[in-house]
């Protein structure tokens, strides 16, 4: 009886929702962030994951899959206008919510979220990207780059002490960055390709944090981080190299300049709104850098060269 009922209700929901538009490229980015920004006023469990992955499917549909994920808790539904009470009938609560919520117009008082709704995490990061690449399409994955413009004028100024080790500290021009209307870097993620070449390195870092955006890094604040990672807030430095196979000299002179850097870094992370962490193959590495800086957040990743 209840997948009969079921059935009975996706049938009324497809007579109720208006007929999608033939597809096309841009017709389905606008139906993309229409839905998106329609979701952005409901409270999600799991931080709007399931509506970014259904986002370009016409929003009857994206309600069908995604419902279960919304906070029931904290939203309401009243069949305002009348027009749910078959779907009532044969699917209980759940029918009423589903039909109040496809309908094309959401009447007045038809859906009341309890407490203030901030947006889910997935739902604004997807429009503060398209907002980015929509703005600077430079960045949207065709920029090639470096960690940070400054660190490649300070290497220029330095002399080398040593060889520098291979992989992951070759670091590229570096790539015109977003800036926000005061005209500083924007604090907004944008991803990049994966700079240096280092396989290994790069590995470590798209499967260990694990990070957001697999194959790229990530450029917030003017700075490159390695990762982002999935579900929260975190930007990750990651180091591969073998650090405890140099002598005492050219460890002293490596800490000396990774401690500038990831000051750097944790500088802007935080500024940004960004936790920072460092992910280091060796207790030796985590050990060296601890002892200068007690406040960097280092985990042992145990990524191999």
């Amino acid at each position: 009886m209840r997948s009969r009922a079921y059935l009975g209700l996706l049938l009324f929901l497809s007579a109720c929702a208006t007929p999608p538009p033939p597809p096309s490229t841009r017709g389905t980015r606008s139906q993309r962030i229409a839905n998106l920004q329609r979701a952005a006023a409901l409270p999600w469990r799991d931080d709007g994951q399931c509506v970014v992955h259904e986002a370009s499917q016409p929003w009857p549909i994206l309600m069908e899959r995604c419902y279960q994920a919304l906070d029931h808790d904290r939203v309401e539904f009243h069949d305002t206008a009348g027009r749910c009470a078959v779907a009532s009938a044969g699917a209980g609560a759940m029918g009423v919510g589903l039909c109040v919520l496809v309908a094309p117009e959401i009447v007045v008082g038809a859906v009341i979220v309890l407490g203030v709704v901030v947006v889910a995490v997935a739902i604004k990061e997807a429009l503060d990207s398209y907002e980015l690449r929509h703005s600077y399409p430079e960045e949207a994955g065709t920029a090639r780059g470096t960690k940070v413009a400054s660190r490649e004028a300070e290497a220029q100024r330095k002399p080398k002490l040593k060889p520098e080790p291979a992989g992951q500290d070759w670091q590229p021009p570096v790539p015109p960055v977003p800036v926000d209307r005061t005209g500083h870097a924007s604090c907004e993620p944008v991803p990049v390709p994966h700079a240096g070449e280092d396989d290994p390195h790069d590995e470590c870092a798209d499967t260990f944090p694990p990070n957001r955006y697999p194959g790229m890094d990530v450029l917030v604040g003017g700075v490159r981080f390695d990762a982002l990672q999935v579900g929260v807030r975190v930007l990750w430095e990651i180091k591969t190299h073998r650090f405890d196979t140099y002598n005492e000299f050219i460890r002293d002179q490596e800490i000396d300049k990774e401690i500038e850097q990831l000051r750097d870094e944790r500088r802007v992370a935080q500024a940004c709104g960004y936790d920072f962490v460092v992910g280091v193959s060796t207790e030796a590495h985590r050990d060296a850098l601890l002892a200068v800086d007690s406040f960097l957040k280092i985990v042992v990743t145990g990524c191999k060269r």
